[in-house]
């Protein structure tokens, strides 16, 4: 639309390509918060490259590939108005289990060859393992997406919730343009230590959770299907004391004169340039809420008195359940 306002873009690492400085995450789309309507998905993500947006971001497991036939559907005609972001991996049974990871170089490629299929697409954009395979060294796995990219089926790789070290080892084989990490104001772990050696190394950050899925929106879980039934902050009596939080954070982002979403994705827009943050709207009128937060400019002075009213120590539950969480190359 031209009569759309322009925002600066953002560069995915030394590496990678310049891009709207939001990106719109597609994995709710497809079952994960309960049922969807497709129709409203399609306008949802029409509406978003119309107003700017170039990375649509999926996994191939996200609905076990309907995410993929869903965005493949929502591109024809529009391919080259979208960056595609893949991730690949986690294995799934037909009752909607999940059954571990895969990240051997034979896996890589019989992944990536099913999800251009299910795309209708010749290449990926930025391809990237969901997790860190204990099993597979990540040179294995990097240097088998290196080969694709030398094929011309990938375009550029990427990381996501892995750790410093094997950043850094990843990096050695082919350049990494961006880590997939979660980040907001009550999930600030890779400030630490991943933040900044991914600046060192010239990486960028695609932050998604910015609104702890929900929660720091007021979300409750709600209908069958709904994954965060599950999850911690969620669960037993986390959610109930998490309620505060999210009081507190309607009234900082009222004082402001915008939405708890737009505080939230502000902020992190806010802590820096080479971060890209992943909103998953769902649907138009979400999407153009997210999209609001673009015109919001947090002063230093804001961010730390954000910051000091919602330190992350105030959220009940961890981000995943104990399970994941030792899974986790990002934790430890």
């Amino acid at each position: 639309m031209s009569s759309n306002p322009t925002f600066e873009p953002r560069k995915l690492g030394a590496h990678g390509p310049s891009v709207f400085p939001l990106s719109l995450g597609c994995m709710g789309m497809s079952g994960m918060y309960g049922p969807t309507d497709e129709n409203e998905s399609m306008a949802t993500i029409h509406e978003a490259l119309e107003r700017g947006v170039t990375v649509l971001d999926t996994g191939d497991f996200y609905g076990m590939g309907a995410n993929e036939l869903l965005i493949g559907r929502a591109l024809k005609g529009r391919r080259d108005q979208a960056l595609l972001s893949v991730k690949f991996g986690a294995m799934r049974t037909p009752d909607a289990g999940w059954v571990g990871f895969d990240s051997r170089p034979a896996a890589v490629k019989n992944f990536l060859s099913y999800s251009l299929n299910r795309l209708g697409v010749d290449h990926i954009d930025i391809y990237r393992p969901s997790r860190l395979d204990p099993q597979v060294p990540i040179e294995d796995t990097v240097g088998a997406i290196a080969e694709m990219v030398k094929a011309g089926y990938v375009r550029y790789i990427g990381l996501s919730e892995v750790g410093v070290e094997t950043v850094r080892r990843a990096q050695k084989v082919h350049p990494i343009t961006d880590l997939q990490i979660e980040y907001s104001l009550v999930s600030r772990g890779p400030e630490t230590a991943i933040f900044p050696e991914l600046e060192k190394l010239g990486i960028a950050a695609t932050v998604y959770g910015i609104l702890s899925r929900g929660l720091l929106s007021g979300a409750k879980p709600s209908v069958k299907g709904d994954f965060r039934a599950h999850m911690p902050r969620f669960s037993g009596g986390n959610l109930e004391k998490n309620q505060g939080l999210v009081s507190k954070l309607g009234e900082v982002a009222a004082k402001k004169g915008i939405t708890p979403v737009q505080l939230c994705i502000a902020w992190v827009l806010a802590k820096g340039k080479s971060y890209l943050p992943v909103i998953g709207a769902r649907t138009r009128k979400q999407l153009s809420e997210s999209l609001g937060a673009l015109a919001v400019k947090l002063t230093p002075e804001e961010i730390t008195s954000i910051e000091a009213a919602l330190p992350p120590t105030l959220v009940a539950g961890t981000r995943y359940d104990e399970r994941q969480m030792k899974t986790l190359d990002s934790e430890k």
